[in-house]
């Protein structure tokens, strides 16, 4: 396994790669690498003869008063996991490397970006499209790996790539989760012990707001003041964030249940903001 810290060195390991015919797999990542990454590695590792993971904790797209300082960072045990796994080469750049002339560029993606976490974060996708732009640039994929507990951003990801004709396919894979429902997030190490235990009413709440959607189909707003009650019993110390329930593809609130949809929500806690959602009743192809 490689690891490089150069743009320049990354794009000729890749371009000798796809020189022998290899097909290239990308894992984007902030590192900090746990389960869910794994599974997006072994899933690039079962379709790609070639696989690069990303590890770059990306300034750009933190808010000034976000946990960039606080994200936590352990590129020892990161390495050990890729090795594990076979992975080929691990592209992990300085800030400075990125953006070494400051940066008067920015990649945004318009009215995706306008709700659920955009509402809140109204930089952080402008910044997000950017460095995922300068990865496909540097690293000439084929697949790109993201996961589906981040669903508006591989939405807007994925419509980044359609508008701009980058040539490379996007692959979603589910959501890993601790036992407990929990949905696995870097940044579930800055919670406390208390906050841990309260966190899995996330996965609770939406588990709780699919069943009352296939039942009866309520109006949205009943089903979203359920999920804000349930995150009121079952997670007291968390801020909620937003809770609303979307249309799955073009992600505008929708007033009804009848028909597919997604249910997602953000809710922050002392040191970490967590997201989490659940389609209902629609196809995977939906993502």
């Amino acid at each position: 396994m490689r690891i490089v810290t150069t743009i320049d060195e990354a794009r000729s390991f890749v371009s000798q790669a796809r020189a022998r015919g290899k097909r290239v797999g990308l894992v984007p990542t902030m590192g900090a690498l746990h389960a869910g990454h794994f599974s997006l590695i072994e899933a690039a590792a079962g379709e790609c003869d070639f696989v690069v993971v990303s590890i770059f904790v990306n300034p750009t797209q933190f808010g000034p008063a976000e946990d960039l300082a606080a994200y936590p960072r352990t590129t020892e045990a990161d390495h050990a996991g890729c090795r594990a796994r076979g992975v080929d080469m691990i592209f992990q750049p300085s800030v400075e490397e990125m953006y070494s002339r400051g940066g008067l560029t920015e990649v945004t993606v318009s009215q995706l970006t306008d709700t659920l976490c955009g509402r809140s974060r109204p930089t952080h996708f402008a910044g997000v499209c950017t460095v995922v732009a300068k990865l496909f640039h540097i690293i000439p994929a084929d697949r790109a790996y993201f996961g589906a507990k981040d669903y508006q951003q591989v939405a807007i990801i994925r419509q980044m790539v359609a508008d701009l004709n980058f040539p490379i396919e996007i692959i979603t894979c589910p959501t890993v989760r601790e036992p407990d429902g929990l949905a696995m997030s870097s940044r579930n190490a800055n919670l406390t012990a208390a906050e841990r235990k309260q966190a899995p009413g996330l996965h609770s709440a939406l588990l709780l707001a699919a069943e009352t959607i296939r039942k009866a189909h309520p109006a949205a707003e009943e089903v979203v003041a359920a999920i804000i009650a349930h995150l009121s019993d079952r997670a007291p110390d968390g801020q909620i964030d937003y809770v609303q329930i979307v249309d799955p593809q073009t992600l505008a609130d929708v007033e009804q249940t009848g028909r597919p949809v997604l249910v997602a929500l953000a809710v922050k806690f002392s040191c970490a903001r967590l997201i989490d959602n659940m389609l209902v009743d629609g196809p995977s192809a939906c993502l």
